[in-house]
Formats: C-alpha cells, structure tokens, sequence
C-alpha cells in the first residue's frame, strides 16, 4: 500500500482528533500497524466508541474524551506530540444549512483551538482536514488549488476560514500547516446511517436489506470518491512534507470522475439486486461536479494514491456485507 514503507522517528506520537470517526478511527488504525504511538481525541458526537474499542489493548494507543471546543483540552491533548492530525469536524453540507452557529463554533474555533494547543506545545507538522466544498460555485474541471469560486454552504465557509487560519500559524508561529481537500471519501467504517449519511455506505446498506434508496437530483452528477487508504497515504506523507510545502492545502483524491446513477447500477449488479431508485430534490448547497487535479500533492507531498475507485469500491462492497 501507499503508505505501508513510510517511516518517521522511533517513539512518534501522534494525536487525531476526530480518531473515532470513519476517517480518524481508519487513521489510528495505520499509524498503530507501523508500530507508533496514537493519541485519540473526540467527543463522540458523531464518532462512535465501537470505531476505536478494538485498539484498547494495544499499549501504544491512548484515549481522551473530549472536545476541540475546549482550549484547556486541546492543550492536554497536544502534550508531547509530535503529529497532530486534525479531523475533528463536522461534515455535511445540508446540516450545515440548518446548524450555522455550530459549525462555527466547531469546525473553526475547534480548529484554531487545535492550531494554538499545537502551537505551544511545540508539535512538529499539523495536518487537518479540508474539503472540496471550497471550490464552490467555481465551474471548471478538473478543480486546481488556487481557482476556488463562490462558497456555497457554511460547511464550505469554515473549512475555508480553516485554511486561513492554518497559514497565518505558519506565516506567523512556524507551524508547518498542510490542509487536505478531501473530495468524496469511502471506505470501511463509514457510517450508512442517518439522513445525512454518505451516498455510498447508505446505497449499500439500503439494498442489502431491500428498501428503495433515493437519489438526489437527476442521478447526473460527478464526483471524484475516494477510497480511505489514499487518504491514510496523503496525511502520513504530509507529516514528512518539507516545511516549504507548509501553509497550502492540496487536493485529496484518485483523480476520477464518477456519476451518481452509475455509482448505484454498479451497486446493484455488485450486490445482485434489481430496485430501482426514487429521485428526490437536489440537496441544498450541492456542487454539482467535482473532479480533482492532484498534481500538486503529487509534486509537494509525494502523494500517489494506488486505489482506484472500482478497486475500492469492491473492498468497501465487502467490507459492508461482513460488518452490516
């Protein structure tokens, strides 16, 4: 795999917050089979404590309950660390729409809580998450850093303030700051669960137990999905990305395209079921295609993602029959 002959420094601890979630617990997970130490930070409002049980008994794994709300936290948290990689955040564009007040609080004051814990105790590179959802209303393909449009969500507002924030701690403080757009990401441990779940885990699940699943909009749109071991490779190479590299975001993905409509056929065949969908309205604040160019985390981070869609897919496909 991508990230399977990295190394870093005997003893490093890294800390990820939001470790209990999809990405974070998929996280944890990695760092701990190269045989480093990981500290979880979450508070478990949407992670979920089943994701990170099954490394209780690894010595080498630590976890804290908590929130990134919380200064004081975050300075506990970042005690000793040499990696902070920042996932806590909440996702969800439509979400977003209903809950402003709290993104904020969460996804931008969390972070700099984050950033300035980081900060004092010395960390040596910080990772967060990004998204794609700042490249907005920008109608170009493939989207390239640095052409961004119009915001079309809160969601996308404060991943962007969260990329502000970042470069002013390496512009002012010497934090060496690396933000990963995330477009589309899948994978084992995902959540299919909930009206704001992702259209994949929620696909699978809704077919497997022979309910109709709906489609939002014409089924048209792209996206670039990503399977998680890519995104495992894109924050342990940014933890060794070269300080010049610092305070930019880079584009996270396999570098395809994938329809909606075609994604749930594929579903179909794979799980030998005939259900038609039901389509519904489009989702508020919805980009309606989304491409990456990665050439930039090709150059600065050496990122170099082996999982294509369809071969991540299948893992995901049977990750889902086994767990569900």
């Amino acid at each position: 795999m991508g990230y399977q002959n990295i190394s870093f420094p005997e003893n490093s601890l890294f800390l990820v917050t939001g470790g209990a979630g999809f990405i974070g617990s998929n996280l944890c997970e990695a760092i701990l089979s190269l045989g480093y130490r990981v500290r979880c930070l979450d508070d478990l409002s949407t992670g979920k404590q089943k994701n990170v049980d099954i490394f209780l008994e690894n010595p080498s794994y630590e976890f804290i309950k908590g929130d990134i709300k919380d200064l004081a936290t975050c300075m506990k948290a970042c005690e000793g660390v040499d990696f902070v990689l920042n996932q806590a955040a909440w996702g969800s564009v439509p979400r977003s729409v209903e809950m402003p007040l709290f993104y904020c609080a969460n996804n931008i004051s969390g972070t700099l809580n984050m950033l300035e814990a980081a900060r004092q105790n010395g960390v040596k590179k910080f990772v967060y998450a990004s998204s794609s959802s700042v490249y907005g209303d920008e109608p170009n393909l493939p989207k390239k850093e640095g052409k961004e449009g119009n915001l079309l969500s809160p969601y996308a507002v404060t991943k962007r303030a969260d990329e502000e924030w970042a470069k002013q701690y390496t512009r002012h403080y010497s934090l060496d700051t690396y933000g990963l757009r995330y477009f589309n990401v899948f994978g084992r441990r995902q959540d299919p669960n909930g009206a704001y779940a992702a259209v994949i885990p929620k696909f699978i699940k809704q077919l497997l137990s022979g309910e109709v699943p709906t489609i939002n909009g014409d089924g048209k749109q792209s996206r670039d999905f990503t399977y998680i071991e890519n995104v495992i490779e894109a924050n342990l190479k940014a933890c060794l990305a070269p300080r010049e590299a610092a305070g930019e975001a880079f584009n996270i993905a396999y570098g395809g395209r994938e329809y909606l409509i075609d994604i749930y056929y594929g579903l179909t065949a794979a799980l030998g079921v005939d259900i038609e969908p039901n389509f519904g309205p489009d989702r508020a604040g919805d980009i309606k295609h989304s491409n990456a160019d990665i050439s930039k985390a090709k150059e600065l981070l050496g990122y170099d993602p082996e999982w294509s869609f369809d071969r991540g897919i299948k893992a995901a496909i049977e990750w889902y029959r086994e767990n569900l």
